[in-house]
């Protein structure tokens, strides 16, 4: 294990000096911390997590290694990862490689041998707060370097890291089994396990780069819109809730999951803003209002919808009524929105579960139900009693 030094440095100050992990250099982004005590790889390669420093409050990362099956996508996007043990040896039948074998590969700074619960309880007083790891010969930067480095780092607030993450060539995961219909993604930042359990039941998914415009859409005929997680800032993806709106008004069933639960938010003419630390784990408790279930989900954002969180109200920019569906049971955050005049609802964590809890599964059934039900419905001619 390494002994070169390395320090992580936040934007108040405070400094945490540790050992090199990873690649060696200079890494700058919004420092978070993620509560999972798995699922780490599923993290790294957790696209929502572009542009942000994540620390595991887990204490000893990595004893697994890493494989090709439980990556959520093509690379590792945190812009940088801080532990405090890392495992000296990978002792999983599965693992292909080592955590810090990837972390080099990829690019990724990072540091170790730190109190990662001291920053965390630092962050959670404070509040999530730009970020730097420096090692190597990064390092020998003097304090007032390395602190003006960070400062002058861009916060998340703002950010459009969609153009980032999306994919840029529209591309097919078939159906498997019975086919249903077929459901455009608008891929935000969509990770490997949403396609796959949308292809489960029974859809032709449809993955689109995030610039794609709403005729182009329409020109597919999908029976359905689904919008993914993703890194940024809801109100910097303006382009994105417009696009829903219109789709939403030709009447096009929509299911959306986190980044997708703030951006029809947005289009119903609700307000998002920035949360002090943002909801990061796997073992986020969240209430269903409707049924009174309480689920333990995957969670995984830094910004959230503000809507009215009891009765039903008309959406503000005329879509009908509109409730809240869940709440989180931590600190009262909007986590699903269900319009009651059309078809389409959203939740604010990750019902993929990967990693985490498999409580929240339903939901792509009943976006399937939904579908079906559509389908099985007659449309109304021209003529027929409204």
């Amino acid at each position: 294990m390494t002994t070169e030094p390395a320090v992580l440095v936040l934007e108040d100050g405070r400094r945490y000096e540790g050992r090199a992990y990873g690649a060696r250099g200079r890494t700058l982004g919004e420092a978070v911390f993620a509560t999972g005590m798995t699922g780490y790889q599923e993290t790294l390669t957790d696209p929502s997590y572009a542009g942000q420093i994540v620390m595991q409050t887990a204490p000893h990362i990595g004893n697994t290694g890493v494989n090709d099956t439980d990556k959520e996508s093509s690379k590792i996007w945190v812009a940088g990862y801080v532990v405090r043990d890392p495992s000296r040896v990978v002792s999983n039948f599965r693992a292909q490689r080592s955590l810090d074998d990837d972390l080099e590969t990829d690019g990724v700074v990072g540091i170790s041998g730190i109190d990662t619960r001291a920053v965390t309880r630092h962050l959670r007083s404070l509040g999530a707060m730009r970020a730097g790891i420096f090692s190597g010969a990064e390092y020998e930067l003097s304090a007032t370097e390395q602190l003006n480095a960070v400062r002058s780092g861009a916060g998340m607030a703002g950010q459009k890291l969609s153009t980032v993450v999306s994919t840029r060539e529209r591309y097919q995961v078939p159906a498997v089994g019975e086919r249903i219909g077929s459901v455009a993604v608008l891929d935000l930042g969509v990770k490997t396990s949403t396609l796959n359990y949308l292809a489960e039941r029974g859809f032709d998914v449809e993955v689109l780069p995030e610039s794609i415009t709403a005729d182009e859409v329409r020109a597919l005929e999908p029976d359905s819109l689904f919008y993914s997680n993703g890194p940024g800032d809801p109100e910097a993806s303006e382009t994105h809730v417009e696009l829903l709106q219109d789709l939403l008004r030709g009447g096009l069933p929509y299911f959306g999951i986190c980044f997708g639960n703030q951006l029809l938010g947005r289009a119903l003419g609700f307000g998002t803003y920035k949360l002090p630390f943002g909801h990061r784990g796997i073992n986020q408790p969240v209430l269903d209002k409707v049924t009174g279930r309480v689920e333990i989900t995957s969670q995984n954002h830094g910004f959230a919808v503000d809507a009215p969180r009891e009765g039903v109200v008309d959406s503000p920019a005329g879509f009908g009524r509109v409730e809240v569906s869940h709440v989180s049971l931590n600190d009262d955050v909007v986590e699903g929105i269900r319009c009651l005049d059309l078809d389409a609802f959203s939740v604010q964590y990750h019902p993929e579960a990967a990693a985490g809890p498999h409580d929240s599964m339903y939901l792509f059934d009943r976006f399937r139900d939904m579908i079906l039900a559509k389908k099985s419905t007659p449309a109304l001619s021209e003529g027929d009693d409204q």
